[in-house]
């Protein structure tokens, strides 16, 4: 296959070239004749790798929590469908016995040919704080233990990425000392100081869940968790920019804080795709108008905006540079995840996923593992 006479997303920016497909993974060049129905026309379009979300629930009326095969089938093919074709399931807080057949279902998944791929699982909760458990249910919060932990990655098969925690609970900053140098530990759902936020970067933490949302805001005196990750160089830090979890100069700072380590996330629910109405959420009932999702308290569910949908308004209604916004939900995530060998910039040799958008960023093609979707 070719992608001819597209702008096309080179890392640090975008050049005017060819992209060749030889099987599922980029070429070089083309090393054999090309038919009519090989070639993708992308003239006067943007040309970018496929999109990875490394932290979002469901879609299409389909939560990962369900542990249901077909349900994980849906939420992929939508997620394709939208050109995101790398994907990390993301869990809940919920008890144990919940949580095995849960990781062992995404686990055991095999994606379809249009369905995006399942590159890691992510773990959010129940290590977190009672005092920041958003739309987690505070029920089933508890201290982390790698007892616990090793419990999920055997079910898993090893395919835990990441693991959020709270590292002001007791016990927590040690369990990060034991389990960073297997698995990325990210901050999350938190009440921690800068000092405590610091001492837990020390112990080998070096990602934060979903900047701003669940923890302590920035202060010129009480600087927090946000501060102690600006001091850091290897820390990455995700963000919701969909419009309604975080004002857009707040987005901007964002960038400007962590240039090249921000990671864009849709933190989508089961909503996503569908309409208003109520839907479950971990055991609670949320509810959707337009593009809001609130618990019965008031406070946000997540989102019902896929990581697309996110970087197209980070670029339209936040003034983020499209080259900056492609970087965070491609390259950055496929980096800090492991999955950069593979996954995350058009280089010969790594999956041909790519996502074509016309000059309104609205997808126009998706290519699948080298194959045309549509």
């Amino acid at each position: 296959m070719i992608i001819s006479g597209g702008k096309v997303f080179s890392g640090a920016g975008f050049d005017n070239r060819d992209v060749f497909i030889e099987g599922e993974r980029f070429a070089q060049a083309s090393t054999g004749e090309c038919l009519p129905q090989d070639m993708v026309d992308a003239s006067d379009c943007w040309v970018l790798p496929g999109l990875i979300d490394v932290h979002f629930h469901g879609a299409m009326g389909h939560d990962f929590c369900d542990a249901d095969d077909e349900g994980i089938s849906a939420i992929a093919r939508y997620e394709a469908s939208q050109g995101v074709t790398a994907i990390f399931p993301t869990t809940m807080t919920l008890p144990v016995e919940r949580l095995i057949p849960i990781v062992t279902s995404i686990a055991a998944h095999s994606a379809g040919e249009d369905e995006a791929a399942i590159a890691g699982i992510n773990m959010e909760g129940p290590f977190i704080s009672p005092g920041k458990v958003g739309a987690q249910n505070p029920a089933f919060v508890r201290g982390a233990t790698v007892a616990e932990f090793e419990r999920w990655q055997k079910a898993a098969q090893g395919k835990i990425k990441l693991v959020d925690v709270a590292p002001e609970e007791p016990g927590n900053l040690e369990f990060i000392r034991e389990v960073s140098d297997q698995v990325r530990v990210s901050l999350a759902h938190m009440c921690a100081d800068y000092e405590t936020a610091a001492a837990a970067f020390d112990a080998g933490a070096r990602h934060m869940t979903h900047l701003f949302n669940a923890m302590p805001s920035l202060h010129h005196r009480e600087p927090g968790p946000i501060a102690a990750a600006a001091d850091r160089r290897d820390v990455t830090c995700e963000i919701i920019a969909d419009g309604v979890h975080i004002a857009p100069s707040m987005v901007r700072l964002a960038f400007s804080l962590f240039p090249g380590r921000m990671i864009l996330i849709s933190d989508s629910l089961r909503a996503c795709g569908l309409g208003d109405g109520t839907f479950e959420l971990g055991g609670q009932e949320f509810t959707v108008h337009g593009n809001r999702a609130t618990i019965e308290n008031g406070s946000l569910a997540g989102s019902v905006s896929s990581v697309m949908a996110c970087l197209r308004t980070a670029v339209t209604k936040m003034d983020i540079p499209l080259a900056d916004a492609v970087r965070t939900a491609t390259m950055t995530p496929a980096k800090a995840l492991g999955v950069d060998d593979e996954r995350g910039s058009i280089e010969p040799g790594k999956i041909a996923d790519v996502v074509v958008l016309d000059n309104d960023l609205q997808v126009k093609h998706v290519i699948l593992r080298g194959r045309l979707l549509f």
